[in-house]
């Protein structure tokens, strides 16, 4: 009936001709009398063309025409529903793009307390005058963060009890949200509202849900006299409470196994080196990947007790596991677990081996190592080692004359045979002279102008021959700079290396006549 609702006017302003829709809609006016009366203000004060008011609850649009004889007739088309569905529709574009850009910050970050504060101010910010997220309880105490602009936040950490807020108890344990309707404002307690918010109007408490165990509970306060929550509004925040609970439940998780790894690590990263009187050493590690930690070769320095008549000794071992990754750091660790447990019988490097070599056959895993073993003893004014290896590159000797040899020992890999065979032979280093244990990553490396000829044994021997005198530290980061310089930012296989160094001269000691100097030839 309204939406035809017509009427026309002549030009002195009385009511010449009305319909029964705007008989209905306008009963005040009268055919003949004057319109003024009857007509709703926003209509008479109009300029021409088109027009939009409210008459009572409903909205229209006035159409006017003007007529012969300064006649004018206005058609009234009721929009109310029409722009009930503008208004709707514009509400849900906005609650996409807010949910589009929830999801970019949500994904931005895995630690746990910055998704918390990201949560909190992407919620205050478009869904409340203030959000409180609460994480699950640890221990005793409530995790909180509150915001109150969508910029600042405050973290809290409470004792307190969550069945004291309604809703929140039921929240935390995954629950579905009780509508706002349902709960009191005024039971709010004031540990979680924000510094000087206010009267609290309008509560919502929701579950920011997870993959089986729910990520906390969100918050969302509006002052008094604001508006109250609608239900699309609190649709939207089971929307945005989704999202959410799923980015925090991602970044705990990861963070649980950060933890984890860091933990697992610790026993993996390559060792802080262990001092030997008389005798220097230095090591070199880089795995295949920059973002990796821990690859498939090691090293290990250990303190024994040397043989007999000789004093204290080092036990060195370098070794090689078969691919990388984490799968090849896992095996190395249980590698340098055994090596570890067989120390007392350092003395017997072929035992050792055997017994590694069982360990390895026992087990699951499928790969295999190679490993040379260096025991070192002060000698006089040098250094006696005992080299093995077991299908290993053998180490280079470099002489005080720049003289490069290769070792006289071999051995099977470690891991395939139920029988290991090996060979060890004895060296002696003069004072000024280097041993150098390295893994088959630094030969093997791929570079050069092409990109695809390798560093090879003969650039590794030309390189140490440059390196007569030299301290262990200087040997091990000249090789380590030329192999990287040759790689560039191609691919490599996990490069280690190990340097021992009989120091040549006498050792010198700082000006002030107490800080430790170094040796010199």
């Amino acid at each position: 009936m309204a939406a035809g609702a017509a009427l026309i006017i002549s030009a002195d302003g009385l009511v010449v001709e009305r319909n029964a829709a705007a008989a209905a809609l306008m009963p005040e006016i009268v055919v003949g009398e004057t319109a003024t009366g009857g007509l709703p203000a926003w209509l008479t004060a109009s300029a021409p063309g088109d027009v939009r008011g409210w008459i009572g609850d409903r909205s229209f649009v006035a159409h006017r025409l003007a007529l012969q004889g300064g006649f004018t007739r206005w058609w009234l088309v009721d929009d109310t529903d029409h722009g009930l569905a503008l208004r709707q529709l514009t509400a849900e574009r906005e609650h996409t793009r807010f949910l589009i850009e929830a999801s970019t910050s949500l994904l931005s970050t895995l630690n746990p307390e910055r998704c918390m504060e990201v949560t909190a101010r992407l919620a205050a910010k478009h869904l409340a005058d203030a959000a409180v997220v609460v994480a699950p309880v640890a221990g005793r105490r409530l995790p909180m963060v509150l915001c109150t602009d969508g910029e600042r936040v405050e973290h809290r950490s409470m004792p307190r009890d969550p069945a004291t807020v309604p809703g929140l108890a039921e929240a935390l344990r995954g629950f579905p949200p009780l509508p706002s309707r349902w709960i009191d404002p005024a039971s709010a307690p004031e540990w979680v509202v924000p510094e000087g918010f206010g009267a609290v109007g309008s509560l919502v408490v929701m579950p920011l849900p997870g993959p089986g165990v729910p990520a906390g509970a969100l918050l969302l306060l509006r002052s008094s006299g604001g508006t109250t929550f609608s239900d699309s509004e609190e649709e939207c925040a089971v929307l945005f409470a989704t999202r959410a609970g799923a980015a925090l439940s991602a970044a705990r998780l990861y963070a649980e196994q950060a933890a984890i790894t860091d933990v697992l690590m610790r026993d993996l990263l390559p060792p802080q080196l262990p001092k030997l009187e008389g005798v220097e050493m230095a090591a070199g590690y880089r795995t295949s990947g920059d973002g990796e930690r821990v690859g498939g070769d090691f090293y290990d320095i250990h303190h024994t007790d040397g043989e007999v008549g000789s004093g204290p000794g080092a036990l060195v071992v370098l070794g090689d596991v078969c691919g990388k990754g984490l799968e090849a750091a896992v095996l190395t660790g249980k590698i340098r677990n055994t090596l570890h447990a067989l120390l007392p019988m350092a003395d017997d490097h072929h035992r050792m081996l055997t017994l590694l070599n069982r360990a390895l056959l026992t087990s699951h895993h499928t790969r295999f190592a190679t490993m040379v073993l260096a025991s070192v003893t002060r000698s006089g004014g040098g250094a006696r080692l005992r080299l093995t290896s077991a299908g290993h590159p053998a180490p280079l000797i470099v002489r005080h004359d720049g003289t490069v040899e290769e070792t006289d020992t071999r051995g099977s890999l470690i891991g395939v045979l139920p029988t290991l065979t090996s060979r060890t032979t004895e060296v002696t280093l003069a004072p000024g002279e280097t041993c150098l244990l390295f893994t088959d990553g630094i030969p093997e490396a791929k570079g050069g102008p092409m990109g695809d000829e390798l560093f090879g044994e003969a650039r590794l021997e030309r390189a140490l021959a440059q390196c007569a005198g030299m301290p262990a530290a200087a040997v091990v980061e000249r090789v380590q700079m030329l192999a990287s310089e040759w790689v560039g930012d191609g691919k490599h296989d996990d490069m280690a290396l190990v340097a021992i160094t009989a120091p040549g001269g006498t050792h010198l000691t700082a000006v002030d006549g107490t800080t430790p100097g170094r040796y010199t030839g």
